[in-house]
């Protein structure tokens, strides 16, 4: 006889990253939740890496449990911020979610109009204002007066 046993944190959780998945697929027109996954994760690491230690833990204090380890997932905080200009940025972000390059400002885009959406807009806000002016532009960060450009 199996009996499972929920945790109730993990099952929130799951939903939660199943529910921003959702999201993101419905924003760039697809089913295909692996694609979306990994647009998602791609952001995820390109941004983080952008910021400073405390802007990305700042960042990641927001993010559900799931997508949290997602987050920290291969990060090396002594090799950060990476700074990359709008090309640079494009280009990393295009080769590590392994999708054209065409496509990037489409799908980065999409990711940050999910975040604005999940995220309080201030934390989204506070993580992209790190990030050079061009590479915000890039993602469609909105709502960034006053906070400092590069």
């Amino acid at each position: 006889m199996s009996t499972t046993h929920h945790v109730h944190s993990l099952d929130h959780t799951v939903q939660t990253t199943n529910r921003w998945l959702a999201a993101l697929a419905g924003a760039i027109g697809t089913e295909d939740r692996e694609f979306a996954h990994r647009v998602l994760r791609t952001w995820l690491h390109a941004v983080r890496d952008g910021l400073p230690v405390p802007a990305a833990a700042h960042l990641a204090a927001q993010l559900p449990d799931l997508l949290r380890g997602i987050y920290y997932n291969g990060w090396d905080p002594t090799a950060v911020p990476i700074r990359r200009d709008r090309e640079e940025f494009a280009a990393h972000f295009a080769a590590t979610g392994r999708i054209a390059n065409a496509d990037v400002p489409k799908l980065a885009r999409a990711v940050t109009a999910v975040m604005y959406e999940e995220l309080t807009p201030g934390v989204v806000d506070h993580a992209l204002g790190q990030l050079p002016r061009e590479v915000r532009d890039l993602l469609g960060g909105q709502g960034l007066s006053g906070t400092r450009s590069q």
